[in-house]
């Protein structure tokens, strides 16, 4: 059975995880005991559910506890979780969020820099290590409908300037403000502009042009009705955005404790393809399934990536 057929069968039964509450209460769930190492999480489904992901690999590999504390409101509170004390690993952080955000820099927009720039901030400001990404990246993502797509040939953000005049475009509040990749810049860098701009909350622009109301919204990349509504994501052909690559990373104080938590995480590097998450993000929200029960499901449908390097034995022997 494939796993997108066992995530609706699990929301036709209405199977979901109970977990107890963690040791720091009310921001998430996590084993009975207390663990060994903490987990930290922001709010939304995505991180949430890879939080769960570095869970089970994590209970799969060893027999270390780790609960995983969710509901944090920002990468910069994961952050600060982690160099007080309170965490030890965070289930993910965005390369173009990290560098303008935990790090206070400038926008870089070459991957490799970017990559290069944060891993060494990390180390030096957190001491933290920043892992290899999962292999997606969850970017702002300018939308359109596949019917608008289609009339007008539209593939990259360039393709827009003939008709960009007629558009009406929903944007992410914050994005109006954004310094080096907000609003401002765009128009710098490909010097057009749409009939009108709202800002609206980022949840809401998926409704907002699949049913008409905008022409074109600006979006997340690994949202998962992006492929639920049929809309057409348009390749930022000038590079303006920085790369988000998704990425867990670790206080190097636990990798010493720990040794075994940096080869379990490298074995997430490149197993999570945008398409995946975009399916997993739909499967939590849609059937309102637990993550944690989105992320077993997917780390068994991939047998716990016990094929790729580094090469690990289960726990137990399993």
């Amino acid at each position: 059975m494939t796993f997108k057929k066992k995530m609706k069968l699990a929301a036709l039964s209405s199977a979901a995880v109970m977990m107890t509450a963690c040791s720091l209460p009310g921001l998430g769930a996590g084993l009975t005991e207390e663990g060994n190492i903490t987990i930290a999480t922001q709010s939304s489904t995505e991180m949430v559910i890879l939080g769960y992901i570095v869970q089970g690999m994590v209970n799969h590999y060893s027999d270390i506890n780790a609960d995983v504390i969710q509901n944090l409101g920002s990468s910069t509170m994961v952050t600060q979780a982690l160099a007080q004390g309170d965490a030890d690993v965070a289930a993910a952080s965005y390369t173009g969020t990290a560098l303008t955000g935990e790090l206070g820099m400038d926008p870089i927009t070459d991957p490799d820099e970017a990559r290069e720039a944060v891993t060494e901030g990390f180390r030096e400001q957190y001491n933290m290590r920043y892992f290899p990404s999962y292999g997606f990246e969850n970017t702002y993502a300018f939308l359109v409908t596949s019917e608008l797509a289609e009339e007008h040939g539209l593939e990259t953000i360039s393709d827009l300037e003939p008709i960009a005049g007629d558009l009406t475009a929903g944007v992410d509040n914050s994005w109006m403000e954004r310094e080096g990749d907000g609003y401002r810049a765009f128009l710098e860098t490909y010097e057009f502009d749409f009939d009108t701009v709202y800002p609206m909350e980022i949840g809401l622009v998926y409704d907002a042009v699949q049913s008409g109301n905008m022409d074109i919204v600006l979006g997340y990349s690994t949202d998962g009705r992006i492929a639920s509504y049929d809309l057409v994501f348009l390749e930022d052909d000038l590079n303006f955005f920085p790369p988000y690559d998704a990425s867990p990373s670790a206080l190097y104080d636990t990798l010493e404790e720990y040794p075994l938590i940096e080869d379990i995480l490298l074995k997430l590097e490149g197993m999570i393809e945008t398409e995946q998450m975009q399916e997993m993000n739909f499967i939590a929200d849609e059937y309102l399934i637990e993550p944690a029960t989105v992320a077993v499901e997917f780390l068994e449908a991939n047998n716990y990536f016990e094929d790729s390097e580094p090469y690990l034995e289960p726990a137990g022997g399993e």
